[in-house]
């Protein structure tokens, strides 16, 4: 790789925290089930710890000093694979470095000093309703968790002996020791396999000084089968380092019920309640079909195309028999949403190229493309209607209110109205094009019927969701056909699938107007003229779901800003690279958003902004609801798979320097680079460059389209 620091080195920092518990420290390791919502600053895994799902369990294990019960105000330092804490009273010194391991290891390795006078006891507490087995200093046991379906298996240990029942340490001593508590399942993870996984951290196998470096180096060799992205900017290589942790922490391998192939969560469920064992609210942790699409166009830039596939192949088991993908948990499924899942299929094989997978998967996205026209098409027309406001991922959009007037209780049934949704149908329109395309490749004579679908899609679309007088895209009324006049977000999804030509420029300057969508934080989910448009998301002075819920009538999502960014580059590209500088420029403002208060040393995105203020509305830090990998590799620095060359077309965002290395197209290893001149730097560095398998195979001295055939 070229220069990339680790990850690491790359994101470390302070205390990172929530927003609605200043207390809670956040965790970056996650393990394939095992992670912590937030830990509490003490020693050992004390917060909300999370298996699977959402769980809230309070307590691992701690250790107990006598004397010390608050650890506050301590030293911290945040990397993505570990915690450091320090703490120092009259008494103690205390240092800590914590950390979850992928196979769903807790490990605390802690460091006691007694600088006091007296002596001092230390004494390993455990969770008593998780760890009801003892053997020494050695713990195990089981808890069920019904609504899930599924036991949890538990093994703890340490190398200090004696801790279980309290060791003293005299005044001088200084003791280091191990604590790590493995979780499982009843039936996979016995006990004694759960001692296994343990024993390198416990059993002495592994020097004391060595086993944090250990786990850094494996977290770490995730990272290094990723991409690298260097620029003269470095609010854009740090934003691309952090959206590859963001990927990273919302990883995970359930292994069980529905959810039997890695996948990545939407977030870690942060903004539900924090009871113990019983939280409350809406969980990200789980398999989201909305958010699936944007997960395989970031990850198939990872070289190992198994978390893509797992994410694929776990949609297709939990399909309905209507073609829908739902929701889903281990153990149940929930309604589903709106999504591009069949485009995002054809996108992940331009990368990887898995004709089986294809193969395998294709009857799957037909059936999903002729259930939803079955269930929410009409006989006028191939448009999509929503029924349910909320299975777009944009609740409580005002157009489904428009008829009504916009009444001040839009959770009244009789005040809302079904409608025809861009977005909705925008998503039909290219699961068609991906469909037709992936059948083409297997030739399937469905391509030409998909083929032909898409384009009707795309002419309904163009004929009836665009208003010449006003020069946008609307929703439209279910039966009528009636435009709800309300300038939502999707009113640019027409130009983010391409479907749109000159006629239709007008509408994209709108997200120019300070009026409109040009907020002091853009782009809002509804236009700043719309008669209800709110910026900090309740409902006409009313928190209908609370300070945080989602009311998408003027926040700004990070969703839907890469949707809008990407529309942007395309039409860039389409019009003689128009709107390169306003991509630019928009491009940094939502780079800038990946940080608490806009401070690069505090990366930290969530869900949803104040479009205003710029203000975090969530809670739900590191959300992976969004794409930002592929917006750097496809329009910054051109890099696009196509189904039989690599095509280099990128927006010039005035970088004077960038360089994409160790990306992986259809098995070969590619690299591109750019060096605007410079009088004083050596001109065999200058242009823009292409490579694969190490060798150049493209070049031009300036920033243009290119392409090299495979």
């Amino acid at each position: 790789m070229t220069g990339r620091a680790s990850i690491d080195e790359a994101l470390a920092g302070g205390k990172r925290s929530l927003r609605t518990i200043p207390q809670a420290l956040l965790l970056g390791p996650t393990g394939a089930r095992l992670w912590a919502d937030y830990v509490l600053p003490q020693p050992g895994f004390a917060g909300a710890i999370d298996f699977i799902h959402k769980l809230n369990i309070p307590l691992l294990f701690t250790v107990e000093c006598t004397g010390t019960d608050v650890y506050e105000p301590c030293g911290i330092e945040w990397r993505p694979s570990h915690l450091s804490l320090t703490y120092r009273n009259e008494d103690v010194r205390f240092s800590e470095k914590k950390f979850v391991t992928w196979d769903d290891c807790a490990v605390s390795c802690q460091t006691w000093e007694n600088i006091g006078s007296e002596p001092l006891a230390l004494k390993l507490r455990v969770n008593g309703k998780l760890f009801g087995e003892r053997s020494g200093d050695g713990f195990a046991g089981s808890l069920a968790f019904p609504e899930h379906g599924f036991r949890m298996t538990a093994a703890l240990g340490t190398d200090a002996s004696g801790l279980a029942d309290g060791i003293v340490l005299q005044p001088g001593e200084r003791i280091r020791f191990v604590v790590a508590a493995a979780l499982g399942l009843e039936e996979t993870d016995p006990a004694e396999r759960l001692r296994e996984r343990i024993g390198p951290f416990t059993g002495g196998r592994v020097p004391f000084d060595d086993i944090a470096p250990r786990h850094q180096r494996a977290y770490q060799s995730w990272f290094d089968r990723a991409p690298s992205f260097v620029s003269n900017e470095p609010l854009l290589d740090k934003t691309w380092q952090y959206r590859w942790y963001v990927l990273r922490h919302n990883l995970a391998h359930p292994g069980i019920g529905n959810l039997r192939h890695p996948l990545f969560y939407e977030g870690r469920s942060h903004k539900m309640t924090k009871r113990p064992y019983a939280p409350e609210g809406w969980e990200f942790s789980k398999m989201i079909p909305l958010t699936v699409p944007m997960h395989l166009l970031e990850s198939r830039w990872h070289h190992d195309a198994e978390y893509g596939e797992g994410s694929i192949r776990n949609m297709l088991a939990n399909q309905g028999e209507d073609g829908f993908y739902p929701a889903t948990f281990v153990n149940k499924t929930l309604h589903s949403y709106a999504n591009f899942f069949g485009w995002a299929v054809y996108q992940f094989y331009l990368v990887h190229r898995d004709r089986e997978l294809v193969r395998e998967l294709l009857p799957s996205l037909k059936k999903q493309i002729e259930g939803e026209a079955a269930k929410l098409g009409n006989s006028a027309d191939t448009l999509i209607i929503e029924y349910v406001h909320q299975h777009t991922g944009k609740e409580y959009q005002p157009s489904y209110w428009y008829f009504h007037d916009y009444p001040k209780d839009p959770k009244d049934p009789s005040a809302y109205t079904p409608l025809k949704r861009v977005d909705r149908s925008i998503y039909h329109y290219l699961n068609c094009r991906g469909a037709a395309e992936l059948c083409r490749l297997l030739d399937d004579p469905d391509a030409e019927r998909f083929a032909g679908w898409a384009d009707r899609v795309r002419d309904d679309v163009l004929d009836k969701m665009w208003d010449e007088p006003s020069r946008f895209f609307y929703d439209l009324h279910h039966e009528t056909d009636r435009k709800a006049m309300v300038k939502n977000i999707v009113g640019f999804y027409p130009y983010w699938a391409g479907v749109t030509d000159a006629g239709h420029a007008e509408g994209l300057n709108r997200l120019f107007r300070t009026e409109e969508f040009a907020t002091p934080c853009p782009f809002p989910s509804v236009s700043a003229d719309c008669p209800v448009y709110t910026a900090e998301g309740g409902w006409q002075g009313l928190f209908l779901k609370g300070r945080n819920g989602c009311v998408w009538d003027g926040p700004t999502w990070p969703y839907t800003n890469s949707v809008v960014l990407d529309a942007l580059a395309g039409e860039s590209k389409r019009g003689g690279h128009r709107y390169d500088e306003a991509f630019g420029r928009w491009f940094r403002e939502f780079s800038l958003l990946h940080y608490s208060s806009r401070d690069l040393g505090r990366p930290y995105l969530v869900e949803h902004y104040n479009s205003r203020t710029g203000e975090a509305i969530s809670d739900e830090a590191d959300y992976n609801h969004s794409y930002y990998i592929d917006l750097v590799v496809r329009h910054i620095a051109g890099l696009n798979a196509e189904a039989d060359r690599i095509v280099l077309d990128p927006v010039d965002i005035g970088l004077r320097h960038f360089d994409l290395d160790n990306v992986r197209i259809a098995g070969r290893n590619v690299r591109v680079s750019y060096r605007r001149p410079d009088p004083g730097a050596p001109a065999e560095n200058d242009g823009y460059r292409l490579y694969a398998d190490g060798r150049e195979v493209l070049r031009s001295d300036s920033l243009t389209r290119m392409e090299y055939r495979l």
